[in-house]
């Protein structure tokens, strides 16, 4: 009897003991964030369209064909008058680009986020645990991250990651991969730097499907800052949720479909194929499968189950039909990367134009500027005075490889009202009109008897 009950308090102790150790864990498992600010350009690097024309029209290899192409692109893109290119676009070198160019581009939207990121949040350099940078295609050496770290002048035990090659969906990837490090570390600050460097890779071919991204990319990053320290949960903006990362590149046609490349006359740029919408849809409804049984209540998951029973999936149909998303999402944050995404990923949520505003505007005010552009979104967010505590905010990006990575934040306090690099113009949004003022200039663009038509 007395072994038995010895044996019995054993099994005891070892239950009390385990979920005690599972129940410090989940208290070391939060992520919060402090601060973030998005990078603002001077005005003296405004590409608005006749500056776009200019650069266009500088490069003698195109014929009218590519010519009517680009303009008709950059009229409809849905980028306003005001977004912000690399100054060696700006001053006509972009066919030779120098390391120079790059590393300046860089240092300008890394450094000018960080000191202001520093300042607002009264966090020091030295505090900083996790540093991670992505950049996907500018990959130094010494990498971007030690360049902080000396700018800086960091500790010498911080936990250092390059990510590059991961696209515009890459800060989410840093975030989830900030997330997972606190698992490990406790009370820990990290920064995540996203970017794209865009001075280097500025396409200079002729190749129509290589020429978009000079349509739609324009310079922007930012620098978020996270912590797991709980005694400082009262001063953080957001806490993340939960985060899905889904990746299909074992499709080829998904894997090629967004890929640098070099043209047949040796340009190197990026190419964007007919095959991105298919998977970006494929993407998409794998990461939905994952993400939404975490973020919507039990009855609407049981009410579209029922609702479901014994219906065949047509095909292409898309999961979220028949889904009230907003039963367990409040905003929808999603990536700016053109007119045509942001369209249809609205129309596969069944979002309203509310819902869209902030993507829309922050692709006609800053364009689409790769793993940086959420956060834009964001700030339009903060700064119309939409978020209130205990919001729920579901963020959505996709990028070469190709990957889908999202996740959702819960708005931590209310009086969220930072205009940050809206603060000049947030009174003059929402934008009634976004249809760009040189629709009419270049309206020639769309004669059809202008096919007929070659220049030498």
């Amino acid at each position: 009897m007395e072994f038995l009950m010895k044996i019995c308090l054993l099994f005891l102790c070892s239950f009390i003991s385990y979920f005690v150790n599972i129940f410090f864990q989940k208290r070391n498992q939060h992520c919060y964030m402090l601060g973030y600010e998005c990078f603002k350009a001077a005005d003296d690097r405004k590409l608005d369209t006749d500056a776009c024309v200019r650069v266009v029209m500088r490069n003698k290899k195109l014929g009218l064909d590519q010519y009517r192409f680009l303009l008709k692109t950059i009229v409809s893109s849905g980028l306003g008058e005001e977004t912000y290119g690399p100054r060696n676009v700006i001053n006509g070198r972009e066919e030779f680009p120098s390391e120079n160019d790059a590393h300046a581009e860089m240092d300008e939207i890394m450094f000018s986020t960080l000191d202001s990121l520093f300042e607002k949040t009264g966090v020091s350099p030295s505090e900083i645990d996790i540093l991670v940078v992505d950049v996907s295609l500018f990959s130094p050496a010494p990498s971007l991250t030690s360049r902080i770290i000396n700018r800086y002048k960091m500790r010498h035990d911080i936990k250092s990651f390059s990510l590059s090659g991961m696209g515009c969906s890459a800060s989410m990837l840093a975030i989830d991969l900030v997330q997972q490090l606190f698992k490990t570390y406790e009370n820990q600050f990290a920064i995540v730097v996203s970017t794209e460097s865009i001075a280097r890779h500025w396409y200079c071919g002729k190749e129509k499907s290589m020429m978009l991204s000079n349509c739609l990319f324009r310079n922007g990053g930012s620098s978020i800052l996270l912590t797991n320290k709980r005694d400082l949960r009262d001063r953080c903006l957001l806490k993340l949720k939960c985060a899905v990362r889904t990746n299909i590149g074992y499709d080829d046609e998904a894997y090629g479909c967004c890929i640098q490349v070099e043209d047949p006359q040796g340009y190197q740029g990026f190419l964007l194929t007919k095959n991105l919408t298919k998977a970006a849809a494929k993407a998409f409804t794998g990461n939905l499968k994952l993400l939404l049984p975490k973020i919507l209540p039990v009855w609407e998951l049981l009410r579209y189950a029922v609702s479901t029973l014994g219906k065949k999936p047509t095909k292409g149909q898309n999961l979220s039909f028949n889904l009230n998303l907003k039963s367990g999402v409040d905003h929808f944050c999603l990536h700016p990367g053109g007119r045509a995404v942001i369209d249809g990923l609205g129309k596969s949520l069944g979002l309203s134009e509310y819902d869209l505003e902030p993507t829309r505007m922050a692709l006609y005010r800053f364009g689409n500027t790769s793993a940086g552009g959420l956060w834009y979104v964001l700030s339009y967010m903060e700064a119309k005075k939409r978020l209130k505590k205990g919001d729920k905010i579901f963020m959505v990006s996709l990028g070469a490889g190709f990957m889908c990575n999202n996740c959702v934040w819960e708005v931590m306090k209310d009086g969220l009202d930072d205009t940050r690099v809206w603060e000049d113009c947030i009174d003059e949004y929402p934008r009634k009109n976004l249809v760009n003022p040189f629709t009419e200039k270049y309206s020639w663009i769309n004669d059809e008897c202008l096919n007929f038509v070659r220049l030498d």
